[in-house]
């Protein structure tokens, strides 16, 4: 019989890393760049190399006398905030599908606020995980939800294939005099005597300021509470799915690779793709939509679609296809893109991944983790290992997984609330 010591990880982290390795094995990762290897090493040393693309990011000692619950917490970005979360809700695990660190350390300190995230998770016996691009190529993974999305059926008739009628814009302001400028607009959270300032300009970017919401954010956790039938539903129409850039001999997962390019039996108003994007991401106030100037949007129609979750430069570059559709371009990729008659979509690099947790990895990971706990718990008891609070560690049968509240990318959209129209702003007067 052998006696717990603090140089292992919980034996709920060792269930969630062998079930993460099934649904998404580390052969699958892209070892060209992703950084997705154990970091810290038996022997205590840090290794940044990317081994087999895949492992533990952060494997944090067990305290079977403070134990955390047997519970996963799902994120695309491991941030401050989802640390907190992590912590104040007593998980045992963080699957973090980007990793936190993808350059070469020296050292890891308080001064830098992800390393800091890493540290605050090790000390609480927290360990995270981070699958990145091996959950990308995984077949029924992130590009196949994607395409899934794309390819899906509205639960309500398609929208008419036209596009709502714009407002007309009130004429540019020319004459750069004071009194061509408008009144501003009252402004509930500026003090009044702030108000009656004679600087005319000021008082306008203050209302002009307040003519945009807040950022708003893709919610996912509201439309699960809210609404029971899903807004997407597994389509009927006929179309062809291939992998872009194929990842082979891995046993047991066919059609793996990076991206995907869908080929619709009968062309698709690209209105209808905006649609279902927008129904299959979180509904999202907006996001980018490029198509060539000659072009009108209710006028394009789609036979080909490459996709590409995150940032789909490299994946999507040299593919010919009508819609790119992937988290981010650059100025340079979408401007090649839609000159030569491509239209492009962009959701913000990590909403095109965000909504994956929430659809297909929560329950895929618990089914499986609830039976991989149940044969690590039997493999530990055989081991015979023992110690204050590890037979109670062993004997808790309880597996819980969630994503998180707190996670969101970094970009928010901002709304204009009124019809209020002013000049760009070319430097201060005196």
């Amino acid at each position: 019989m052998s006696t717990y010591t603090t140089d292992k990880a919980s034996p709920f982290t060792r269930a969630v890393v062998n079930s993460m390795r099934k649904l998404y094995p580390e052969a699958l990762a892209d070892k060209s760049f992703d950084n997705t290897g154990r970091k810290l090493l038996d022997n205590g040393s840090l290794d940044f190399r990317v081994i087999n693309g895949f492992v533990v990011l952060l494997e944090a000692p067990f305290d079977p006398i403070r134990r955390q619950m047997n519970s996963v917490l799902l994120t695309v970005d491991l941030t401050k905030a989802v640390a907190d979360e992590a912590i104040e809700n007593n998980h045992c695990v963080v699957v973090a599908y980007h990793p936190i660190i993808f350059r070469g350390l020296k050292s890891l300190t308080l001064a830098d606020s992800q390393q800091q995230s890493l540290l605050r998770l090790a000390l609480e016996g927290i360990s995270v995980y981070s699958p990145h691009t091996a959950v990308d190529a995984a077949p029924g993974g992130l590009g196949d939800w994607l395409a899934d999305i794309l390819t899906g059926t509205l639960s309500e008739p398609e929208p008419a294939t036209k596009t709502a009628k714009q407002p007309e814009s009130s004429p540019p302001v020319t004459d750069s005099s004071d009194d061509q400028i408008s009144k501003p607009l009252e402004d509930p959270f500026v003090e009044k005597s702030a108000q009656k300032s004679t600087h005319k300009k000021e008082l306008q970017r203050m209302a002009l300021a307040r003519s945009y919401s807040r950022p708003t954010y893709p919610n996912h956790k509201e439309r699960e509470r809210e609404k029971e039938q899903p807004d997407l539903t597994p389509s009927s129409a006929s179309h062809k799915r291939t992998v872009i850039h194929p990842v082979t001999g891995v046993e047991g997962f066919p059609n793996a690779g990076m991206g995907r390019l869908v080929t619709f039996t009968s062309p698709q108003p690209l209105t209808h793709l905006i649609e279902r994007i927008a129904r299959g991401v979180g509904s999202p106030k907006g996001f980018p939509v490029a198509i060539p100037q000659s072009r009108q949007v209710e006028d394009i129609h789609i036979t080909t679609a490459a996709i590409c979750a995150g940032s789909g430069g490299s994946v999507l570059k040299a593919v010919d296809a009508d819609l790119l559709f992937t988290g981010e371009l650059s100025h340079h990729e979408a401007l090649a893109a839609t000159e030569r008659g491509a239209s492009v979509i962009t959701l913000f690099h990590s909403n095109t991944e965000r909504g994956f947790l929430h659809s297909v990895m929560k329950e895929k990971l618990a089914a499986v983790l609830r039976e991989e706990w149940k044969r690590v718990r039997a493999e530990v008891r055989d081991e015979g290992v023992s110690g204050d609070g590890w037979e109670d560690a062993v004997e808790d049968e309880g597996v819980l997984v969630e994503v998180s509240e707190r996670d969101r990318d970094p970009f928010g959209i901002v709304i204009l609330q009124s019809e209020q129209v002013g000049r760009p702003i070319t430097g201060a007067r005196a």
